[in-house]
């Protein structure tokens, strides 16, 4: 709604493309590379990183401003499912009080489904079959190694980045993945 209200606003032609598939309808290598640049330790928190946190706090702290953010996957879900992209402390404490809440009922998979199924990957491009096809002309469980990790390099921000564009971010998530072991 709010890309709709967005496009509107500035007089421009929006076209949503959206389609839903089940997870395990998505290539493996799509749901590593989202964990590994996305959310590392998704699989041992309860909805907030608290290690990424205190990482993100400590650097706040020694450069004098916030450079980065650390959301986790779940956190991430919900701001796409009930809130807005616009920063604010507001969305943050809806963000924290609702995580939480969402991980008691949801399991982690239902989590990367909904989370893979909703996110934005460029203008109007919502979830990972959509995405895949938009961008490489193939199906999400199609997607390559590297295809997938483009994608994910664009997940910061899908607005303005372009995966064939994204050469160092998807090393470093390449890299990641191999890393943990996959």
């Amino acid at each position: 709604m709010q890309r709709r209200f967005e496009a509107l606003l500035a007089g421009e032609p929006y076209t949503k493309r959206y389609t839903f598939v089940p997870l395990r309808g998505m290539s493996e290598q799509l749901v590593h590379a989202v964990v590994a640049s996305e959310d590392a330790r998704f699989f041992e928190h309860q909805g907030i990183d608290w290690v990424e946190v205190e990482t993100v706090v400590d650097d706040a702290w020694r450069q004098g401003h916030l450079s980065r953010g650390g959301s986790t996957i779940t956190q991430q879900l919900v701001k796409n499912l009930f809130l807005t992209t616009y920063r604010s402390v507001l969305r943050k404490t809806l963000e924290f009080t609702l995580a939480p809440l969402a991980e008691r009922v949801l399991s982690k998979k239902r989590i990367l489904e909904l989370y893979l199924n909703v996110v934005e990957w460029g203008p109007g491009v919502y979830g990972a079959e959509a995405a895949a096809e938009f961008h490489y002309g193939v199906s999400a469980n199609h997607l390559s190694r590297e295809q997938a990790a483009r994608l994910t390099a664009c997940l910061p921000a899908p607005q303005e980045r372009l995966p064939d564009e994204m050469d160092g971010r998807s090393a470093r998530i390449l890299e990641r993945m191999r890393s943990m072991g996959w």
